[in-house]
């Protein structure tokens, strides 16, 4: 019994050794290593194609990764030059006219405040004044702190070559020994524990795949939609800004309350009309309904084992750690941590403490 005992205890400190060891390693390594971490999330998209054309065609998987990864770049390349030029420009537009907006929607935010002295004359508008000044910059203080630790951890991206260069060719040999890979780390799993360890495999391999690509279709729908609707409603800097309304949409609300209140200020500050500012707010109404009813439910699914406040809280946790990085792994880290979780729970209702009365 004790000579059991000291090996689980042997077993448990070995598996906290190597986390611990893995998550030093990340947080030091963390400005190096967005572009090995973007190759093997691509490889994780193209696995399942990979698959079936090395399945049903008969070929071997090495001229099967060629061909993807050679039909993948075809089609990504011409889009980032196409796209990220006129991205880029309309970005620059944007903030360099976003004083400007923000000291229109100010002066607007001041209008109202002196019509609404008229129906309240109790409403002292100094104080309203003042308390704008000092609470409407902190307010975003917990945003911004996330915005500055993504640029600043994820500083890497600022680096095109090392990501159009390193990523590719990691992502080439990932997926051409996709199967290797995954067998070795399976073998190192004592006998005893192996067949846990590949249902906890296939359940976070489901969740992940279930909640990223599909996460991937609601963003890339929600972007469209929100784009289109603010163009026709006339706003200028429309599209950009319901392309990153919908991009950041993986955060759950983040994405939606952002673009809104961005598209609020423009609004506001271009306009300023009842119509105009009640056709921004049925947009995003329209694409909340969309998204909670249809889209997500359809595309990513209900069942994933993924709550969004755990979503939300991981990607948050992710950015301020670890930057633009932390944001790529923290779905499959939670994911992990939402399958060992429910692991320790079955467990536990089947053990004595449990069970006994």
């Amino acid at each position: 019994m004790n000579t059991k005992k000291e090996i689980n205890q042997q077993r448990y400190l070995l598996i906290f050794g190597v986390l611990l060891v893995c998550g030093a390693l990340l947080y030091i390594l963390r400005s190096v290593l967005l572009p090995f971490v973007m190759g093997i999330v691509i490889a994780y998209f193209l696995n399942p194609l990979v698959n079936r054309i090395s399945c049903k065609n008969r070929i071997s998987r090495s001229l099967a990764t060629i061909i993807v990864m050679s039909l993948f770049l075809l089609i990504l390349l011409p889009l980032i030059l196409l796209l990220g030029s006129a991205a880029f420009s309309q970005v620059g537009q944007f903030l360099s006219n976003l004083p400007q907006h923000l000291s229109g929607f100010g002066a607007k935010l001041t209008v109202w405040v002196h019509q609404l002295q008229q129906y309240f004359p109790a409403l002292a508008f100094e104080n309203v004044e003042a308390a704008l000044q000092e609470n409407f910059g902190d307010s975003f203080k917990p945003v911004l702190k996330v915005v500055r630790s993504v640029v600043s951890n994820g500083f890497a991206l600022i680096n095109v070559l090392s990501l159009l260069l390193i990523s590719p060719v990691v992502a080439f040999y990932m997926l051409r020994d996709w199967p290797t890979f995954t067998n070795k780390l399976i073998s190192l799993v004592p006998q005893k524990h192996k067949q846990q360890v590949e249902d906890g495999i296939k359940q976070i391999n489901r969740i992940i795949s279930g909640y990223l690509r599909g996460q991937v279709l609601v963003c890339l729908a929600l972007g469209s939609f929100y784009s289109f609707g603010l163009w026709l409603v006339g706003l200028e800097l429309g599209l950009i800004v319901g392309f990153l309304a919908g991009l950041i949409s993986f955060i759950p609300y983040v994405g939606s309350i952002s673009g809104f209140l961005m598209a609020m200020v423009l609004v506001i500050t271009q306009y300023g009309t009842l119509p105009k500012i009640a056709a921004v707010i049925t947009v995003f109404a329209i694409g909340q309904f969309l998204e909670g009813n249809f889209l997500t439910p359809k595309l990513v699914g209900e069942n994933i084992g993924l709550h969004p406040v755990w979503v939300m809280f991981a990607l948050l946790a992710g950015g301020v750690l670890l930057g633009l990085l932390g944001m790529i792994i923290a779905v499959p880290v939670a994911a992990c941590i939402g399958v060992f979780l429910r692991y320790l729970i079955d467990n536990y209702k089947q053990s004595r403490i449990y069970l006994d009365k």
